[in-house]
């Protein structure tokens, strides 16, 4: 029938018509010599062993070890977790460990399926990693019932791995992209090998990462394809697709694919396909590093095949589980009050035989830790990788990229300057991912001191180089991730329109270092940082679908304790800003800003005191410096301020009785009570800027509810108007988008007259009149637009729109 789900155990993947020698001739055939007796049944007791603590922490809350006949009082209230993963992934951990302690790796383990916490956490128990970050979780019967009592309940560990897991640098939700991370890691960590175990869910895109891997300077990944047929209630793609369809798809992508599958003897058949990928890493490091690169060099991937839920029960009332869909969170649901399935349960754990694995004490016997690297820091759970030694970037001097106040410049092409500096400074600690539109950011004077880092390239390829440009968002989101979180600092500047494509991956991370934050073990983790130009002010010739300052919100969204948005008003103040961002911790730091050029408003001294305060009074612009105003203008966005500034001008010569003072909000969580954000303003700082009682008029870059939900408890709000981006864009001019969108100058001159009205006499008694001429002035700049396809020549470049900055006091 349509739509019918077939119901076998281990189905077969569906045929192809990939003719049968392809598969003979892509696929890597070795001989599979066995395992020595001692090893082989040390690998067997040791999954065993995993394999029965993941399965006890799902259901168990009591009765750890099985010791008398199961009740239903032994069961949790609520049973969650993953356990069809579970066994593969134990698999794949106990060989790597075999394989760390005979050969002296340096490893880290990334798990696609995050939801197999059950598994990592009985394999880090049993290697003794857990006891070393949660000392009540010790190697015994005690801290085996605590683990096991305390799995997916409050105050316990989670049922996906996250940053509480030792070892990971990979949050559970975001199985997509572990192999991107897991590439972002070995980035310039040469010894450093990354298992990465994928499922069904990795991004097409991220199988090309390593086409970014220089291996003369960078480590390897070595990926892994858990192919066990199902998800949660359908059939996966992969475990669709034969071997033949197999061999072709990762040959297609650039690698050398191993087929695992032999389930008589998967040790066997897993060591010797892991000896040879390990051969094969080296193999390629080897000729890089001694000035012999191998032009595309064919990286091994690992097609591990085991059934879901291995191990586990094979059906239940009547239906298979093993090898099914039905395997994949809690086999046995009713466990708690069905009486048949409590006594599978205990049939089933078992049948691990615990008293075959675990001393009278509660401890793993002996020979289960033979495969254990002695070697503590090699353990794949105490890596120092994972959550220590963070290398902060050496003093960034970004005084020397400044320029003079008054001339025009843009702040993008000085933020190239200062990268270059830092790249300089720092070619081994400092990566910038982007997508491809690096030059056309201006960014492009970091290529005088670096390249490209692209190898399937014969041009670019062994260059090394501290920029990776690929057309993906994602990726760049992951390479960053694993750069950062293994110790590194590293910036993703992109298009504002484009980076809310990775929202949630940010969303995550921030979720990760908020976790993180609050362990006692994690230490400090560099700042990701986000570069936001090319925004929607200067897109009107990309067109509508190039505007979109949503992922300002976004961050917003996040704690306050993680997040920061700034939005510079000029070159100085932006390369002040990077520079305090990329030297930041534990961060997530959004700089949102202008790529043309654009009037630069303050001297260095007067933008590191504007930047350390968030916000400040511009005098110049104000009407006798600020003082007694009838008005407050407010800008935030660097075209948004000089529209203010703009206005302020105009209305010194329309309506020279009305009093304004301009302020410009460069670090936008400030406007936040103290009391919710770390650097919200007091309520005496506040009122300094924008008073008491005076009508304030914001110019904002983003969207109004931004604004409004950072101001939400400050008293009088009825006093505050905002215009802002209204979601109203086309292909058109730059300064049509102002119009369109009630930015520009006569819109903001239009709500200064309407708020000092409300005060100033004279002001009032002429606002008819002055509303009047500047809503003229905006209908017959937009019949000019619309007539001649262009601004009027004044308008043209807001950066060469004549504002006298010569009088504005240095210091």
């Amino acid at each position: 029938m349509p739509g019918e789900v077939i119901d076998r155990p281990n189905p077969q993947p569906l045929p192809s018509h990939i003719p049968e020698d392809v598969a003979e001739k892509l696929l890597v055939k070795l001989d599979k010599p066995k395992l020595d007796e001692k090893t082989n049944q040390a690998l067997q007791k040791f999954r065993r062993a995993a394999n029965y603590i993941a399965a006890a922490m799902i259901f168990l809350k009591d009765n750890t070890l099985v010791q008398r006949d199961l009740s239903f009082e032994d069961i949790k209230p609520r049973l969650l977790g993953h356990w069809g993963t579970c066994p593969g992934l134990t698999l794949v951990y106990s060989h790597l460990n075999f394989l760390i302690k005979k050969h002296d790796l340096d490893m880290l383990y990334v798990v696609g399926p995050g939801h197999g916490a059950p598994s990592i956490l009985a394999n880090l128990w049993l290697e003794d990693s857990l006891s070393k970050f949660y000392p009540e979780c010790s190697r015994d019967a005690k801290g085996l019932a605590t683990l096991i009592k305390g799995f997916s309940v409050t105050g316990g560990f989670p049922s996906h791995i996250n940053a509480e897991t030792p070892g990971a640098i990979h949050e559970g939700g975001e199985l997509g992209y572990a192999l991107s991370v897991s590439f972002g890691a070995v980035m310039d960590n040469p010894d450093l090998i990354v298992a990465c175990v994928v499922g069904d869910g990795p991004t097409a895109t991220a199988w090309h990462s390593y086409k970014y891997i220089d291996p003369a300077e960078s480590g390897a990944v070595l990926p892994i394809v858990h192919v066990n047929g199902f998800k949660i209630s359908e059939r996966t793609i992969y475990g669709c697709m034969d071997d033949k369809e197999m061999a072709t798809l990762f040959t297609g992508y650039g690698y050398q694919p191993r087929i695992v599958d032999d389930l008589e003897d998967i040790d066997a058949d897993l060591n010797n396909s892991m000896e040879w990928a390990l051969g094969e890493i080296r193999r390629i490091q080897q000729a890089a590093r001694s000035g012999k690169p191998i032009l595309k060099p064919r990286w091994p991937v690992l097609i591990m095949r085991t059934p879901k839920g291995w191990s586990g029960p094979k059906k239940v009332k009547g239906e298979f589980v093993e090898g099914s869909f039905r395997a994949h969170q809690v086999p046995l649901a009713a466990a708690k009050s069905d009486p048949d399935e409590l006594k599978q349960l205990q049939e089933w754990l078992t049948s691990y035989k615990p008293e075959e694995l675990f001393d009278s004490e509660g401890r793993p016997l002996p020979e289960i830790l033979d495969i254990i690297p002695a070697k503590e820091e090699r353990r794949l759970g105490q890596k120092a990788e994972s959550y220590k030694g963070y290398q902060p970037l050496k003093k960034i001097d970004w005084r020397q990229h400044t320029v003079k106040k008054g001339s025009s410049e843009s702040s993008m092409a000085r933020v190239g300057h200062l990268l270059e500096s830092v790249v300089k400074d720092n070619p081994k600690t400092f990566r910038v991912f982007s997508p491809d539109e690096f030059e056309s950011n201006k960014l492009s004077k970091v290529f005088d001191s670096t390249n490209r880092n692209f190898q399937w390239d014969e041009f670019s390829n062994a260059r090394g180089g501290r920029v990776i440009e690929t057309l993906s968002e994602h990726q760049c989101q992951g390479f960053m991730q694993g750069y950062t979180l293994t110790g590194r600092s590293a910036l993703f500047p992109s298009y504002e329109s484009f980076l809310g494509i990775v929202h949630t991956m940010m969303v995550q991370y921030g979720k990760f270092i908020k976790m993180a934050r609050e362990t006692k073990w994690h230490g400090d983790i560099g700042s990701i940082n986000y570069l936001e130009t090319s925004t929607w002010t200067r897109q009107e010739h990309n067109g509508f679908s190039h505007q979109n300052p949503s992922f300002i919100g976004a961050v917003l969204n996040l704690k306050p304790t993680a997040a920061r948005v700034y939005l510079p008003p000029d070159a100085n103040c932006f390369v002040s800003t990077m520079a305090h961002c990329l030297q930041s911790k534990n961060y997530v730091n959004l700089m949102v800003g202008s790529k043309q050029p654009s009037a630069v408003f303050l001297s260095a001294d007067e933008a590191e005191n504007h930047c350390r305060a968030g916000a400040s009074i511009w005098p110049t612009y104000s009407t006798e410096g600020g003082l007694d105003p009838d008005v407050v203008l407010v800008g935030i966005g660097a075209e948004l301020t000089f529209e203010v500034i703009a206005a302020a001008a105009l209305l010194r010569s329309k309506a020279p009785s009305l009093r304004v003072r301009v302020v410009n909000v460069t670090d936008l969580m400030i406007l936040e009570e103290q009391s919710a954000h770390p650097h919200g303003l007091t309520k005496e700082a506040f009122e300094s800027l924008f008073t008491e009682d005076r009508p304030v008029h914001f110019n904002y870059h983003g969207y109004v509810s931004e604004i409004r939900g950072l101001l939400f408890g400050r008293p009088n709000l009825g006093r505050v108007t905002i215009e802002c981006y209204r979601e109203e864009g086309s292909t058109t001019t730059p300064f049509d988008m102002l119009l369109r969108n009630h930015v520009s100058r006569y819109h903001v001159a239009v709500a200064a007259i309407k708020g000092a009205a409300k005060r100033n006499s004279q002001v009032q008694m002429r606002l008819h009149e002055l509303v009047s001429e500047f809503e003229g002035e905006i209908k017959k700049t937009q019949e000019y637009i619309a007539r001649e396809k262009t601004d009027p020549e004044y308008l043209n470049d807001v950066g060469k729109l004549k504002v006298d900055t010569s009088s504005m006091s240095e210091g």
